[in-house]
């Protein structure tokens, strides 16, 4: 029997700790479970993967992580058509910036420009999501 992705997320957001060191572990827990959910799309190959979407790590690189973390949500929500583990992802995301910035409110708006594959935007996330964990 399988539990829906989105039920674990509130089940484990209405589980949560206060203290600092657990909140550090669940905030782990978010980036392990969307890199999972990531490595697992990225697995599953269908047509839409080559639409496009807004490339927000394109550019300067001047933007901090939780701005990168913020506008992800973002294009998680607008390509969530494409994948239902797509919802899942932006829910933690969404979490992660809520718990870790009082600066960015979730989504955050992506100015339209530059384009890249959904495809290349999975694999540039989950980049950026296993980076933070190593830190």
């Amino acid at each position: 029997m399988s539990i829906p992705v989105p039920v674990l997320l509130v089940f484990l957001a209405l589980s949560a700790c206060q203290g600092h060191r657990a909140a550090l572990l669940q905030t782990s827990n978010f980036l392990k479970e969307s890199i999972r959910l990531l490595s697992e799309l990225l697995e599953t190959k269908v047509s839409c993967d080559k639409m496009n979407v807004t490339s927000i790590f394109a550019g300067d690189k001047k933007d901090d992580d939780m701005e990168v973390l913020c506008k992800a949500t973002t294009v998680a929500w607008e390509g969530r058509s494409c994948h239902r583990h797509l919802e899942g992802i932006y829910l933690n995301l969404l979490q992660l910036v809520r718990r870790k910035s009082a600066v960015h409110k979730a989504p955050c708006p992506v100015a339209a420009g530059n384009t890249t594959s959904l495809n290349d935007f999975l694999v540039d996330l989950r980049r950026v999501l296993q980076r933070l964990v190593k830190e």
